[in-house]
């Protein structure tokens, strides 16, 4: 299965992927795709020789225009879009053309702590202040809303002792490196099905 992954950041979730053995003959990463010329993404492409773009308004020296995303993960022949990190709304052109083939990690359970704006740390911030006891990640297929689609599967983690909003975003990341390895790699072996408007992901 080819993979394109976007991402915004220093790419911990691209290289949980790149590293799970799991995924090692059934997944490929064909490209990386960022909103940041500068990212550690990239450094992480990089070292597994992978080619990585950075997405723009316009064809700009050194970027890629959205309007061109498309065609060019058909011409790769992408099976899935993973977002890991991807802080920009996905165009309303590349969801239909990959309709229930792309999907987000989002680090809190959804449909809480969700939309424009929550993202990073915001995220934990809002989970810290608000109390409560558990937290984790959300992998969802993308519409055209923020956080808004299918919920596939989550994980979740203890932070009733967390102290702090970094620490629950560390925990939450542990979580979210087993988390989207583990859908891939269902989506690999074509074990995730929606059925009468729900998520099911087979054994």
């Amino acid at each position: 299965m080819n993979l394109a992954v976007f991402v915004s950041g220093r790419g911990s979730n691209l290289n949980a992927i790149l590293s799970s053995f799991e995924l090692k003959h059934k997944a490929v990463v064909k490209v990386v795709i960022s909103d940041k010329k500068r990212c550690g993404a990239f450094e992480v492409a990089a070292a597994h020789s992978i080619p990585a773009y950075t997405v723009s308004d316009s064809n700009n020296h050194g970027y890629i225009a959205f309007q061109d995303i498309t065609k060019l993960l058909i011409e790769l022949e992408i099976d899935l879009i993973v977002l890991a990190g991807f802080l920009k709304l996905i165009p309303m052109e590349i969801i239909k053309s990959f309709k229930d083939r792309i999907i987000n990690i989002h680090p809190a359970l959804l449909p809480f702590f969700g939309g424009k704006g929550m993202y990073g740390m915001n995220v934990h911030k809002a989970v810290f202040d608000s109390g409560m006891k558990i937290s984790g990640a959300t992998v969802h297929f993308v519409n055209e809303i923020f956080d808004n689609g299918k919920i596939i599967s989550q994980g979740c983690v203890d932070i009733s002792n967390a102290d702090s909003p970094e620490e629950i975003a560390q925990k939450v990341l542990s979580v979210e490196h087993q988390l989207l390895p583990y859908v891939i790699l269902k989506f690999a072996e074509n074990k995730i099905k929606i059925i009468d408007d729900r998520v099911v992901v087979e054994d």
